[in-house]
C-alpha cells in the first residue's frame, strides 16, 4: 500500500508541476505564421464551409498546444537568474551609483535573463494569435448553425406538399428495394451470402431475435429468483444492477441484428445509413423504457418510487414515457438518414456525410411534422402528470419535486410551441427544441435514479437503518453528479464537443476572480496539499496526546493546551503552504483586504477579542480543562477550551458557553487551580446560657472526625459573635479535596445535630418582641364590639318622604351631638 501511495503522489506532482524540460523542441514559427495568414484570409472571405473550417480549427489547435507547452521553457534557469539579480540588491535610484563590479554583473545577468525569456514570450504571443483564430472559427460555425436553425421551409400544412411527400417516400422505399435486389442478383443470391458467412448471419439473427423477444422477460424474472439471497439493505442496489439488463440485452440483440444485416452485403448507399442508425435508435428506445420503469415503477416490483405519484398516475406516466421514447427512437432512425433537411439534419448539424438527399425540404417537413406531433402529444401528457406532484405532498416538498415540476411546466410549453413552429415552416428549430427537451427530461430522470442508487450503496456500505440514505455523504455525491452532468446538458442543447474542449482549455488556463487566477489544477493542488498538512497535524497531535505528553510532568490541562496550540499552528502552516503550492497570488487582494479590514474590525471585534483571549488562555493557562471555576455567577467544571469560547458544565449538568474574553476581563474564581486543597466554613448558633467551652470542644471533635479534613493546618472553632438570638460559632477546616466540600459540610451538620441533642445543647429559634403603643384603645374597641353583639337590633322603618324632614328626626351620623349640622 505504501508503494501505491508513493506512486500516486509522484504521479500527482508530475501532473501538477510545470514542465522542467529545458531542451524542448521549439515550434517552427515560420510555418505557423504562413498557416495563420492563410486561415485569417479564409475567415475574412467567409466562403469556407463547415468541414473546411473544422479542418483549419483542428490544425490551429495543434499549433496552440505546442505554444502552450513552450511558454514555460527555461523556467528553472529564469527563476535562478531572478534570484541572482535580487541578491545584488535594488537598482540604484536616480542620481545614485553602485560599484562597477555590481553594475557589470547586473547587466550581464539581465542580458542572460532577456535571452532566456525570449522563447517563452514568443510562444505566448503565438498562443494568443492561435487562440484568436480558434475563437473566430467557432464564431463562424455558430453563425452558420444559427442560420440553419432559423431557416424556414414551405409549411407542412400546405396540401400541395402532401402528395409529393408520399410519392418521394415511395420512391425512397423503391430505391432501397432496387438496391437490395440488384446486390442479391449480382452476388448470386443465397450463394453469395453463404460464401460471405451464412452461419454467421443466421446465427446472429437468431440470437438477436431471441434477445429482443425474451431478454427482458429473463431480466424481469431475476429479482424474484434472487430475492431470497439478499437482505433488505442490499435489495435496492441489486434490483438496480439487475435492471440494467433491460437495456443491455435488447441493445445487444439490436447490434447483432445490425451486424448480421451488414454482413449480408445487400445494402449500399441507400440502405446502410438506415441500418447503421438501428443501434442508436434501439438505445434510445430501450433506455427510455428502462428509465420509465425506474421512475414510475409498478407496485409489485419492489422498487421504491423516486417520485411522489399514486399508482394510477405512475401507470399513466410509464405508458406516456415509453411512447415518448418510441417517438425519439423513430426520430433518430429516420430524421438523420432518410429525412434530412437541405444538408442539415434535424439537430442543425452540418454535413451528414455520405447520406444523399432523400426527400425535398417540403416533403421532409411533412414527415417531420408527424414525428413532432407524436412526440409533442406524449410530452404534453407526461408533463401534465409531473407538474401536479407538488400538490400531492403533505410535508416539505423535496428539491427534486420542485425541479421536476418546473421542468414539466416548461415541457408543456415546448410541446405546444414546437408543432406550431413546425407548421409555420421552422421545422429544424422545432426539432431542435422538442427533442432537446425530451433528452433533458430523460437526463434529469437518470440523475434522480443514480442519486437514489448511490444512496442505496452508501446505506449498504455503512449499514444501519434506512436513515443512512438521507445523510450528508450521498447528498454531496449527488451534487457532484449534477455538476458532472452539466456538459451533457450543454451537448443536448446544441453545444459541440469543440465548444466543451475550448471551455475546458479556458478553465485550465485559469479564471480570474478579483485579480486572483484560479485553475482546476491549482484548486486540486490546494486541496491536496492542505489535506496532507491537515492529516500531518492530526497525526502529530495524536502522537503528542498519547505518547509524548503523558510521559512529562505536565498536567492534563497543560497537555490539552499544548495539543490545541499544535493544531492551530499546523493548520495555519498547512493553509499557507497550500496557497503557495497552488500558485495563488494574494497580493492583488491586499487593497481590497485593506478596505474591508476597517469594517471587518468593527463588525468582528468581539470575535477577534475572543480569539486573542483564547490564545492567552492557552499560553498562560489561568484556567484549564477540569478546573472548577466560577465566572459571571456560574459555577462548573471546564470541559472544553476552544479558540473562541470555553465550555463549562455546571453542577446541574447544564452546558454553559462562556466567551474567552469574559475569562480574561472578568473576575474568575478557580477553586482547583494548582491543587485541590480548599477551606470550608460551617456556621452554627447555640442558645444563651450554654457552656461555650463545651460547644467549642464538641465542634472540634466533629471536625477532626471527618476523613477529608486536613490535620495540618488543624481545623479551628471560633466563637464569633453574640447574636440577637444565639451565640454564634464557626468551624473552619481545610479539605484535601475541595470538590467534596458540599458533602463534608452536610456530614458536619448531621453530626452537630446529633451531638447537640445528646449533650442537651439547644439551637435556638429566632425571638421577636412586639410592643403596642396604645393598648387602651384596643381594649375600648374590644369592649364596644362585645356590647354590640349583645344589643338587640330594632327593625328599620322607611321614612315618609311625602313630608319635610324635621330637625329632631335627623340622625347624628358623626357622633358629635349636632344633628342639625348633619342635616345641613
Amino acid at each position: 500500500m505504501s508503494r501505491i501511495a508513493a506512486l500516486l503522489l509522484a504521479l500527482f506532482l508530475a501532473l501538477s508541476l510545470p514542465a522542467l524540460a529545458q531542451d524542448q523542441q521549439a515550434p517552427n514559427y515560420d510555418a505557423w505564421n504562413k498557416m495563420a495568414d492563410q486561415a485569417e484570409q479564409i475567415l475574412e472571405a467567409g466562403q469556407a464551409n463547415e468541414a473546411r473550417l473544422q479542418a483549419i480549427r483542428a490544425e490551429v489547435v495543434k499549433w496552440r498546444d505546442q505554444f502552450k507547452a513552450n511558454e514555460g521553457v527555461n523556467s528553472t534557469r529564469i527563476s535562478t537568474l531572478k534570484d541572482q539579480i535580487a541578491a545584488l540588491g535594488p537598482v540604484p535610484a536616480e542620481g545614485q551609483t553602485e560599484s562597477e563590479d555590481v553594475a557589470a554583473r547586473r547587466t550581464e545577468l539581465n542580458t542572460q535573463l532577456s535571452e532566456l525569456q525570449a522563447p517563452g514570450l514568443k510562444a505566448v504571443e503565438a498562443y494568443g494569435r492561435a487562440d484568436g483564430i480558434i475563437a473566430q472559427i467557432d464564431q463562424a460555425i455558430r453563425t452558420k448553425q444559427t442560420y440553419a436553425l432559423i431557416d424556414r421551409t414551405s409549411t407542412p400544412l400546405n396540401p400541395a406538399n402532401w402528395a409529393p411527400a408520399l410519392s418521394e417516400a415511395g420512391t425512397l422505399a423503391h430505391n432501397v428495394y432496387d438496391e437490395v435486389r440488384q446486390r442479391w442478383t449480382s452476388n448470386g443470391g443465397m450463394k453469395g451470402i453463404a460464401d460471405g458467412g451464412l452461419p454467421f448471419v443466421v446465427g446472429f439473427l437468431l440470437i438477436a431475435a431471441l434477445l429482443l423477444t425474451r431478454g427482458r422477460r429473463w431480466v424481469d424474472s431475476l429479482p424474484h429468483r434472487l430475492s431470497g439471497r439478499f437482505g433488505d439493505r442490499s435489495r435496492a442496489a441489486v434490483l438496480f444492477a439487475v435492471s440494467l439488463g433491460q437495456i443491455a440485452i435488447p441493445l445487444l440483440g439490436a447490434m447483432l441484428a445490425t451486424g448480421a444485416l451488414y454482413a449480408t452485403n445487400l445494402f449500399g448507399e441507400w440502405g446502410l445509413p438506415l441500418i447503421f442508425s438501428i443501434p442508436g435508435a434501439a438505445l434510445s428506445y430501450f433506455g427510455g423504457v428502462w428509465l420509465a420503469r425506474r421512475l414510475f415503477p409498478e407496485a409489485d416490483t419492489g422498487v421504491v418510487p423516486p417520485l411522489p405519484l399514486a399508482e394510477k398516475q405512475r401507470t399513466q406516466a410509464r405508458f406516456r414515457a415509453g411512447m415518448l421514447a418510441l417517438s425519439l427512437a423513430l426520430h433518430q432512425l429516420l430524421a438523420r438518414t432518410v429525412l434530412p433537411l437541405a444538408g442539415f439534419n434535424s439537430d442543425g448539424d452540418k454535413d451528414i456525410g455520405t447520406v444523399p438527399q432523400r426527400l425535398s425540404d417540403a416533403s421532409a417537413g411533412v414527415w417531420h411534422l408527424m414525428l413532432i406531433l407524436l412526440g409533442s402529444f406524449y410530452l404534453f401528457n407526461l408533463c401534465n402528470i409531473l407538474r401536479r406532484m407538488k400538490g400531492m405532498e403533505t410535508g416539505a416538498t423535496p428539491y427534486r419535486v420542485s425541479v421536476i415540476s418546473l421542468l414539466a411546466r416548461l415541457g408543456r410549453l415546448v410541446a405546444v410551441v414546437a408543432p406550431v413552429a413546425a407548421a409555420l415552416g421552422y421545422v429544424t428549430a422545432a426539432n431542435a427544441v422538442l427533442w432537446a427537451t425530451v433528452a433533458t427530461v430523460a437526463l434529469v430522470g437518470l440523475l434522480i435514479i443514480l442519486q437514489d442508487f448511490i444512496a442505496d450503496l452508501y446505506g449498504l456500505a455503512v449499514g444501519g437503518d434506512g436513515s443512512a440514505r438521507d445523510s450528508l455523504v450521498p447528498g454531496l455525491i449527488g451534487f457532484a453528479l449534477v455538476a458532472v452532468s452539466v456538459p451533457f446538458f450543454a451537448l443536448i442543447w446544441g453545444s459541440r464537443t469543440n465548444d466543451l474542449s475550448e471551455a475546458w482549455t479556458k478553465i485550465q488556463n485559469g479564471v480570474s476572480l478579483g485579480g486572483v487566477t484560479l485553475s482546476p489544477m491549482g484548486i486540486l493542488t490546494f486541496i491536496f496539499v492542505f489535506a496532507l498538512g491537515y492529516s500531518a497535524t492530526r497525526f502529530v497531535q495524536g502522537a503528542f496526546r498519547s505518547t509524548i505528553l503523558p510521559k512529562t510532568q505536565i498536567d492534563s490541562g497543560g497537555q490539552n493546551a499544548v495539543v490545541s496550540i499544535i493544531g492551530y499552528v499546523g493548520i495555519g502552516l498547512a493553509t499557507m503552504l497550500a496557497v503557495t503550492s497552488a500558485g495563488i497570488d494574494l497580493t492583488s487582494l491586499a487593497v481590497v483586504a485593506g478596505a474591508l479590514s476597517v469594517g471587518i474590525g468593527f463588525g468582528m471585534q468581539q470575535v477577534v477579542s475572543n480569539f486573542v483571549s483564547g490564545i492567552i488562555l492557552l499560553v498562560e493557562r489561568p484556567v484549564a480543562v477540569g478546573d472548577w471555576i466560577e465566572v459571571g455567577g456560574k459555577q462548573g467544571v471546564v470541559k472544553k477550551m476552544a479558540v473562541r469560547a470555553t465550555q463549562i458544565q455546571t453542577f446541574d449538568r447544564n452546558e454553559v458557553i462562556v466567551p474567552n474574553s469574559d475569562l480574561i476581563t472578568q473576575q474568575v474564581t478557580n477553586w482547583t487551580r494548582g491543587n485541590l486543597t480548599g477551606r470550608i466554613i460551617v456556621p452554627v448558633g447555640v442558645a444563651y446560657g450554654t457552656d461555650t467551652r463545651k460547644v467549642e470542644r464538641i465542634l472540634r471533635e466533629i471536625a477532626e472526625d471527618q476523613p477529608t479534613v486536613m490535620v495540618n493546618p488543624a481545623p479551628a472553632v471560633l466563637f464569633r459573635t453574640f447574636g440577637a438570638d444565639s451565640l454564634n460559632f464557626e468551624i473552619r477546616a481545610m479539605l484535601s479535596d475541595i470538590n467534596a466540600g458540599a458533602g463534608v459540610t452536610s456530614e458536619i451538620n448531621h453530626e452537630i445535630a446529633r451531638r447537640f441533642a445528646e449533650e442537651g445543647i439547644e439551637i435556638p429559634y429566632a425571638q421577636r418582641d412586639i410592643w403596642l403603643r396604645n393598648p387602651e384603645a384596643l381594649l375600648r374597641v374590644e369592649n364596644k364590639l362585645a356590647s354590640d353583639e349583645k344589643k338587640p337590633v330594632a327593625p328599620r322603618e322607611e321614612p315618609d318622604r311625602s313630608r319635610p324632614i324635621q330637625r329632631d328626626e335627623v340622625p347624628d351620623t358623626d357622633g358629635d351631638g349636632d344633628a342639625g349640622a348633619d342635616a345641613r
